[in-house]
């Protein structure tokens, strides 16, 4: 198995727990806070794709990613705590990832310095391993997290991608990001598929 940030969820979790609280109390529910993280999603994306030429917003994405990446914790945190996991939390929420990766990457192909076409596999490829993932359970597995890149990683190099164009770095570097995510998403695409059939595989006397 390939090593992913996404391995490091549980001590991420310990550090959002006050939050949790927070909302527990405040009666939100994780569908609330799977489907708000999705709507903010899409008006920074499109806030990107507006003005892909301010470098504030290529800056701030890398906390934003940092935020929705709590966020999409909290959600199933939130589930755990309060007995609300549900089929329509559970649909919700890798309908709402897949949407949300979109809407944030897409316009990273309007950002100058960046081939589109590399971007685009990226996002392709990242769609792509999520899929496997889900399609895991068709054959009688888990849903699979493998990296390596996952979801979490993603959110990582986009990110950096980001800090990138903001502070106007040299098109070689962007592209090699770039070119980086594409590759290891469809290497994410295969892991992900092997351990599938792996985990679903008869014994061995």
């Amino acid at each position: 198995m390939s090593f992913s940030i996404y391995q490091l969820k549980p001590q991420f979790q310990r550090l959002l727990q006050p939050l949790m609280r927070a909302l527990v109390r405040l009666r939100v529910s994780p569908n609330q806070i799977t489907v708000a993280t999705m709507l903010l999603s899409v008006v920074y994306g499109a806030a990107l794709a507006w003005q892909p030429r301010c470098a504030g917003l290529w800056i701030g994405l890398a906390a934003f990613l940092l935020l929705r990446m709590a966020l999409n914790a909290i959600d199933g945190m939130l589930a755990n705590a309060t007995g609300q996991k549900t089929r329509l939390g559970t649909l919700l929420n890798e309908i709402c990832d897949q949407v949300s990766d979109a809407a944030l990457y897409l316009p990273f192909m309007l950002a100058a310095g960046v081939a589109p076409a590399l971007v685009l596999l990226a996002v392709v490829g990242g769609l792509l391993a999520e899929f496997a993932g889900v399609l895991a359970l068709s054959v009688g597995a888990a849903r699979r997290f493998d990296g390596p890149m996952g979801k979490s990683d993603r959110a990582f190099w986009f990110g950096l991608l980001g800090l990138l164009i903001g502070f106007d770095a040299a098109a070689p570097l962007l592209h090699g990001v770039a070119a980086l995510v594409a590759v290891l998403s469809a290497w994410t695409v295969v892991n992900r598929l092997r351990q599938a059939l792996r985990a679903c595989a008869p014994a061995t006397p």
